[in-house]
């Protein structure tokens, strides 16, 4: 398999990104080809769609493991690796539903992809990308299965104004949306720990406490 593009985004580590493609929508990111892929035609007809399939490599992943403990269950409880997402697969292969935003002309990299929602951090090399097709691909139908038995809460976010004036409005409501997730490992809950995350080329530190995160 050849990696035909790269993502681009202010994640250039895996802390700190949302855990599902589409659970921070106003997460931008930029697909740029690799140059042998740099064919406009290759493009055609796929302005016509709202999503993408990304099929890409979980290129920080080691190794696999049968059993896997998922976020959504307090990260306490395995459950077989083949039943979640979960990067610790025999193939660290990824898939990703993500919006697509626009397909702009960027100069010595040819045409680009700008999506929103995915979930893959910086550099992260794409092997595939394929139209979302709603006839097919949606299923209202659908079970959740042990992902559906919890409902993810959401947490209160405050981002201290010094903070907020060093981004972009859009660079805040993705930081806030990716806060509201409780971004810590499932099994951490510790008020008094002060974690850390790079975003946007700025290093933010938060805390959280019962159902309020503080971000500075």
């Amino acid at each position: 398999m050849e990696i035909i593009a790269r993502i681009h985004n202010d994640f250039p580590t895996k802390f700190g990104l949302p855990r599902q493609a589409s659970l921070a929508p106003s997460l931008r990111a930029k697909i740029i080809f690799e140059p042998a892929y740099r064919v406009a035609e290759a493009l055609r007809g796929l302005e016509g769609f709202s999503h993408i399939w990304l099929i890409w490599q979980f290129s920080e992943s080691e190794g696999w493991s049968p059993t896997v403990r998922p976020p959504r269950l307090g990260g306490n409880v395995r459950m077989g690796v083949f039943a979640t997402r979960s990067p610790f697969r025999p193939n660290p292969i990824g898939l990703s539903c993500v919006r697509l935003e626009a397909i702009e002309d960027d100069g010595a990299n040819g045409r680009v992809l700008i999506v929103s929602g995915a979930d893959l951090m910086d550099g992260t090399p794409i092997y595939d990308i394929k139209p979302y097709l709603t006839g097919v691909d949606a299923h209202p139908e659908a079970t959740d299965g042990f992902v559906g038995a919890r409902p993810q809460t959401l947490l209160e976010v405050e981002i201290a104004p010094e903070l907020a004036a060093r981004l972009t409005d859009n660079q805040l409501a993705t930081l806030r949306e990716i806060l509201a997730q409780d971004p810590r490992p499932a099994y951490h809950d510790n008020p008094g720990r002060i974690y850390g995350l790079s975003y946007a080329g700025h290093d933010i530190h938060f805390t959280v406490h019962e159902k309020q995160i503080k971000a500075y």
